[in-house]
C-alpha cells in the first residue's frame, strides 16, 4: 500500500477504498474511540448529544465500530438506534461493544430500511469518504419521516482540500494557510500516519447545500467550531491555524 502518494485518483476508487477501510479499520478503533480522540470527546459527541433532543429513532451511517450510535442509544428519549457500515471489521467489532445495538453492514447508497422509518438520521465524517454522494443523499431523504432531521458532520472541505496546509514563507517573513483547488472536486488516497492510507473525496461546500436542498432537506444550523483544546494540546503544529475550522457540523430539516 505504498504506492499511494495523495496524487489524484484515477482507478477504482469504490474497490480501492474498500480494500483500505478494512485494513485500516483497526487503527480507526485504536485513535478515535473509547475516549482516545479529543475532538470527539471534546466537540463531536457534545454537538451531537445537544442536537438529539426530540429523537425518537436513529440511524447511524457509516457508524463504524458504532461509537456515535452507543450515545444516540443512551440519550434520552430515544427507543431505537440502527447503525450501517460497509465495512466487516468495523461491524464486527461494533456488535461486540454492544451487542444490543441493532448493526448492519449496508452502503450508504443501499440502505435494507424502509422509508420515512427513521426521524434522524446521523453522518459524521463519512461522506467525503463516499463516492456516490447523489446516492446516499437519496437514501438520506427516503429514510427520513417528514420533519426529520438529518445531522451531518464533514471534514471542513476548506480544510480538506487537496494542496492546502501551513505555509512558513521565510522568504517574505509571514506564516498563512494555502488553500488548494477548493472549487475542484478530486478523489485522492492520503497517508494520513505512516502506513495509514485513507480515501478522500473533496467537494466545495456548494455541491453538498445544493444535493442537500434538491432532495428536501433544508439547512437549519450551521456549526465551524474551532478545534478543542485537548486536540491542540495534543497537536500545538496547530495552534497557529487554531482560527481555521477542522469541522463543518449541518442539521438539516427534510420538509
Amino acid at each position: 500500500m505504498s504506492d499511494y502518494n495523495g496524487s489524484p485518483l484515477s482507478e477504482d476508487f469504490d474497490g480501492i477504498a474498500s480494500q483500505l477501510w478494512e485494513h485500516n479499520a483497526k487503527w480507526w478503533q485504536d485513535g478515535f474511540t473509547d475516549g482516545a480522540d479529543p475532538e470527539y470527546e471534546e466537540q463531536i459527541i457534545p454537538l451531537l448529544r445537544a442536537n438529539l433532543a426530540g429523537a425518537r429513532s436513529v440511524l447511524d451511517i457509516g457508524t463504524g465500530e458504532g461509537q456515535l450510535a452507543r450515545v444516540a442509544s443512551g440519550s434520552p428519549g430515544i427507543k431505537s438506534v440502527v447503525g450501517i457500515d460497509p465495512t466487516w471489521e468495523q461491524v464486527t467489532v461494533a456488535r461486540e461493544r454492544d451487542a444490543e445495538l441493532t448493526i448492519i453492514r449496508a452502503e450508504a447508497s443501499r440502505i435494507p430500511l424502509a422509508s420515512s422509518s427513521f426521524d434522524t438520521v446521523i453522518a459524521c465524517l463519512v461522506f467525503e469518504h463516499i463516492d456516490d454522494l447523489d446516492g446516499a443523499l437519496d437514501e438520506v431523504s427516503r429514510i427520513l419521516s417528514k420533519g426529520g432531521n438529518f445531522l451531518f458532520f464533514l471534514n471542513h472541505p476548506l480544510m480538506q482540500t487537496p494542496g492546502s496546509g501551513w505555509i512558513d514563507d521565510h522568504i517574505i517573513g509571514e506564516q498563512y494557510w494555502r488553500i488548494g483547488q477548493y472549487l475542484v472536486e478530486e478523489k485522492t488516497i492520503e497517508e494520513v500516519e505512516k502506513d495509514v492510507y485513507i480515501p478522500f473525496i473533496h467537494r466545495p461546500l456548494n455541491r453538498y447545500i445544493n444535493a442537500l436542498s434538491e432532495r428536501g432537506l433544508f439547512l437549519v444550523k450551521m456549526e465551524e467550531p474551532a478545534p478543542p483544546k485537548g486536540f491542540l494540546d495534543k497537536a500545538p503544529e496547530y495552534l497557529q491555524a487554531a482560527s481555521i475550522p477542522r469541522l463543518l457540523f449541518l442539521r438539516l430539516e427534510k420538509r
